[in-house]
């Protein structure tokens, strides 16, 4: 289970981060496009070392080195306007991901992506008119990349985990279920709940 930033300031941000991983959370992807090197490198610089392996950066992924972080995530856009991938993913690296918005774009990524987003599965809670173009669960039936994991995204909430991962996801994010909620760790330890009972 994946739980992606909120792009905006949350209040008490870095110790639910924190909490976060204390109840389990496997990966925290930092998406904050808006700041710059520099809050990145304080923003990274408050989370716990024990947490670092953990995290995946969006963005300013030179820092990555400084701060012991391995793994990255790409842009749909950036995976589309650059060529240097392969010579990006010789150097030390754990993981990479990145973002699609339909089953024919999933299944053209290269196999150095270990998993992709697919969104939105359902409509967004953290972004405003963000609608599913088409049933990704019909869509699922044609996939044909089995080598990169497919992470369901958008619109992910306690209510449709199960049905989200008896369609053919591998896995779940979860961004507003968890922000928008006024007890975000709470909401977190349900989710996950019902995730592992599946």
């Amino acid at each position: 289970m994946v739980v992606i930033s909120n792009p905006f300031a949350v209040a008490d941000e870095i110790k639910i981060i924190h909490s976060l991983f204390d109840e389990g959370l496997s990966l925290f992807h930092i998406r904050k496009p808006d700041f710059s090197e520099l809050e990145m490198a304080q923003f990274i610089h408050q989370i716990k070392l024990e947490f670092r392996d953990q995290i995946v950066l969006h963005h300013h992924h030179k820092l990555a080195a400084d701060f012991g972080i391995n793994r990255f995530h790409f842009s749909e856009t950036e995976r589309n306007n650059n060529t240097d991938f392969p010579v990006r993913f010789q150097k030390p690296c754990r993981s990479n991901s990145t973002s699609t918005h339909s089953i024919e774009d999933f299944n053209s990524i290269e196999h150095y992506f270990d998993y992709a987003f697919l969104s939105p599965v359902f409509k967004s809670i953290s972004k405003e008119n963000y609608l599913p173009k088409m049933n990704l669960f019909e869509a699922l039936k044609s996939r044909k990349n089995h080598k990169t994991k497919i992470i369901a995204l958008g619109g992910i909430t306690s209510e449709n985990i199960q049905k989200t991962l008896e369609n053919g996801f591998d896995d779940f994010a979860l961004l507003g279920t968890v922000w928008n909620n006024e007890n975000p760790v709470k909401q977190f330890k349900l989710c996950q709940t019902i995730a592992l009972s599946y």
